[in-house]
């Protein structure tokens, strides 16, 4: 019986990456967008949250098949920092300029 080769560790190593950019960082950045998205949307503070967190259900899914979609792993975390730390910064604005408490 012929035994099958083990994936590189190379491999290995690059889906855990993407594991670890699909979940940890995914729920952060899905958080951060869900935030930014109930304080902004014109309506209700309860319609507002509603809606919004029923959208981070499709956005936390969209991200992370963009994740495993990708090519690049480096890519991958790069958009991922980025637009973690850019929205983040967008809600912190929002939270010092006041807007809806």
């Amino acid at each position: 019986m012929a035994s099958r080769a083990s994936p590189a560790p190379r491999y290995r190593l690059a889906v855990a990456s993407r594991v670890l950019a699909a979940i940890p960082l995914n729920y952060a950045l899905t958080a951060i967008a869900t935030a930014l998205l109930a304080r902004h949307l014109p309506l209700s503070r309860a319609e507002a949250t509603i809606a919004a967190t029923l959208t981070s259900f499709l956005i936390f899914a969209l991200i992370a098949m963009a994740i495993f979609h990708a090519r690049s792993t480096a890519k991958v975390w790069l958009w991922m920092v980025g637009s973690t730390a850019l929205l983040g910064g967008l809600l912190a604005l929002s939270l010092q300029l006041g807007g809806r408490a």
